[in-house]
């Protein structure tokens, strides 16, 4: 269902009249329309429209603020068609689709969700490496078919006293950490910010190299944004340097992952398995070659959209608008446009 263009008057006396600063908030989702409405903070004229339609196009034109999932629409277009913008407030925690040199010639500050999904983004890593580590979808499939415990009691595993390493330590890596220690995991991490050993003491968490955290970890979990740097870091040699019996899961983006090194990996026994939310292509084609193995667990990019991080993103973005319309500094400004 596609949310049809809507001008919401409550905000102001009439869109176009120039009386409040206008938000134009791109979704083609009721639901998430209906949130935005009931969020929008008094004083802002609030514009919901398709994105790349001819109501986003016109409402476009004195907007001063962009918020929705909009990483795609941030090029040299969008300055042209938004000359009076002042901020562009992402729903998403993820900006790849974004063209970081545009934003940096437009000169408005672009921010990401602040963290609003890391508790939905966390709890789904943690569920993938349960349900990977307890074949949740072999049993499953078993029961239903008759096959009452396959016939034999299928060798599963506990996540306690497993090592886990956490590639990339931001919100999400931390929120994912302290998930993991309730559950008695021993934590090790990787990220190009180390922390310092008093904050390393507080998560519970030690340094590795990439290498070294490969090789000694039991679950390798992977929280990194996906650029140039990150682009298939886990790739054919280091999948080879982890144990047989790991297994690696993926909630940030397709693409961190060599999805056809890993196809290898799992289908040679070379690691034991995989839990993943994201793949190269969105949505997969049909005949991904991951899709024929029976120790992966392949969720559809929704680690993150739940009915609590969705208010949590608007409630973000909102906040956000105000502290650059009161003339505050924007929170959460990705790292390649912060001064």
């Amino acid at each position: 269902m596609v949310c049809q263009a809507s001008i919401d008057t409550k905000f102001s006396k009439h869109w176009g009249e120039g009386m409040s600063p206008r938000i134009v908030f791109v979704t083609d989702f009721p639901d998430a329309a209906e949130v935005a409405r009931e969020m929008a903070p008094s004083g802002f004229e609030l514009a919901i429209v398709p994105a790349r339609s001819a109501e986003y196009k016109e409402a476009m034109r004195d907007a001063e603020y962009l918020v929705g999932f909009v990483d795609m629409l941030i090029d040299e277009e969008l300055y042209r068609t938004g000359p009076r913008l002042k901020l562009v407030q992402l729903l998403s925690a993820g900006y790849d689709k974004a063209n970081i040199e545009a934003a940096r010639r437009g000169r408005v500050p672009v921010a990401n969700n602040g963290g609003a999904n890391s508790v939905a983004v966390s709890e789904h890593a943690i569920l993938l490496m349960l349900g990977v580590s307890r074949q949740l979808i072999k049993q499953h499939a078993n029961v239903t078919a008759g096959r009452w415990r396959g016939n034999n009691t299928p060798r599963v595993h506990e996540l306690r006293n497993k090592t886990l390493g956490i590639v990339g330590l931001g919100t999400i890596g931390k929120k994912t950490a302290r998930l993991a220690a309730a559950f008695g995991m021993h934590l090790t991490y990787y990220d190009i910010a180390r922390l310092t050993e008093d904050a390393e003491d507080s998560l519970g968490v030690r340094f590795r190299l990439l290498r070294e955290l490969l090789r000694t970890s039991d679950v390798v979990t992977l929280h990194v944004p996906l650029n140039a740097s990150t682009k298939h870091m886990i790739g054919a040699e280091e999948l080879a340097l982890m144990k047989p019996s790991a297994i690696v899961v993926n909630t940030s983006r397709g693409p961190v992952i060599d999805e056809v090194a890993l196809h290898k990996a799992l289908s040679s026994g070379a690691i034991a398995g995989a839990g993943l939310d994201v793949f190269d292509k969105e949505p997969p084609p049909s005949d991904n070659p991951l899709f024929t193995l029976d120790n992966v667990i392949l969720t559809a990019h929704l680690a993150g959209p739940t009915f609590e991080s969705n208010s949590a993103r608007v409630r973000n973005a909102f906040d956000n608008v105000q502290r650059v319309a009161r003339g505050d500094q924007p929170l959460w400004v990705i790292p390649e446009l912060e001064e």
